[in-house]
């Protein structure tokens, strides 16, 4: 799909299998999110630019390559995307954070905002935004526009799941940014979740349920 990059690298796959399994356990299932995290950041984050700073090794000096412009944003949409977000800052530790606090109302499947804290200034940063599942993508195409609202302009969105509906929903709204997942399931079923999927991410990763 144009947008959207399908990471298949065999580690993500073969965890990704595990956390399907309905019996694994709530420390294994966050465990494997946090794994998965630390795999998906290395893609999301490939292309990022690079400058030249002038270092001394033990042997010589040299001219060797670091990261330019600002640090990136990290943005969690609460509470599933807070799996992702703990795995990327083991990789990426001076990253900023921000959270988006949204709730799926059941009976619409619309997205409801209770909470938004972001740095001031993320204009100028790349700005990645993690929730495990991309299923309708009212959540998503929600914390979107809240940060396009707050300047943001480079923006990439990372999940574990995502349903061709969300995909197609979420590229439609935001066809600026672009997507990466690990596995994109068959459909949504009546109640708005992702088949064959692995239930609910929060409730599973918080033993809620």
């Amino acid at each position: 799909m144009d947008g959207v990059t399908v990471i298949d690298h065999p580690l993500i796959q073969h965890k990704l299998t595990i956390m399907r399994k309905k019996d694994t356990s709530t420390a294994g299932f966050r465990r494997l999110l946090r794994e998965i995290s630390t795999l998906l950041c290395y893609e999301v984050t490939r292309d990022l630019e690079m400058t030249h700073e002038r270092i001394e090794t033990p042997i010589t000096q040299m001219d060797a390559p670091v990261l330019a412009g600002k640090k990136l944003v990290f943005v969690s949409i609460l509470r599933a995307g807070n799996g992702l977000l703990e795995g990327m800052l083991e990789l990426v530790p001076s990253a900023r954070v921000a959270h988006i606090g949204l709730y799926r109302n059941h009976d619409t499947l619309e997205a409801i905002e209770y909470y938004f804290k972001a740095p001031e200034d993320i204009t100028n940063r790349v700005v990645i935004v993690v929730d495990p599942m991309l299923a309708t993508g009212n959540s998503s195409i929600a914390a979107i526009d809240k940060l396009k609202e707050r300047g943001a302009q480079n923006i990439r969105f990372v999940c574990l799941l995502a349903a061709p509906e969300g995909i197609k929903a979420f590229r439609t709204a935001h066809p600026d940014v672009p997507v990466f997942t690990a596995a994109i399931d068959s459909h949504l079923n009546e109640l708005g979740y992702i088949v064959p999927g692995l239930g609910d991410a929060g409730d599973r990763m918080y033993g809620t349920k």
